[in-house]
């Protein structure tokens, strides 16, 4: 399909984070007010660059392939850190650096970017990446799909 792993997750995440911004501005109804909500925003946000991060540090320990747009160029199956929890921890990390922005902007319609971005990734990036991951190892992914889940 033509969407599979043409735009970059990261990108996705900035596109959706600016329409978050612009709905904010334009549908003030659906606003709330939030305690503390620059802290809170900013605890989940951090969490997610972490998840976003941490895993690039074991892809680059394992010498393979960080670039998602070239899911078949991985040349080693990481499973150990985080990937024992969640096979796509980074894409987990997106989600939570948008959930962030959402707790920080305080607008209730901000929040549907957050199942939005998930929907979106798993359809035209995760199932292509675990389609090449199935071909390049076959039975260390399947064994590996079958112990953690795909996204906690």
């Amino acid at each position: 399909m033509k969407l599979e792993t043409k735009l970059p997750p990261p990108v996705l995440m900035l596109m959706l984070g600016l329409g978050m911004w612009v709905v904010a501005r334009v549908a003030p109804a659906f606003a709330f007010q939030l305690p503390l909500h620059p802290f809170v925003a900013a605890s989940i946000a951090l969490a997610g660059l972490a998840l976003n991060l941490y895993p690039k540090i074991l892809f680059r320990r394992a010498g393979t392939s960080v670039n998602p747009m070239r899911p078949d160029a991985a040349a080693n199956l990481v499973t150990s850190g985080i990937y024992r929890y969640s096979r796509n921890p980074m894409y987990v990390g997106h989600a939570l650096i948008l959930l962030g922005a959402a707790v920080y902007l305080c607008n209730a319609l901000c929040f549907l970017a957050v199942p939005l971005q998930m929907l979106y990734i798993t359809r035209f990036q995760i199932q292509p990446e675990e389609r090449a991951l199935s071909a390049r190892f076959p039975q260390q992914y399947a064994a590996y799909r079958k112990a953690v889940p795909r996204w906690v």
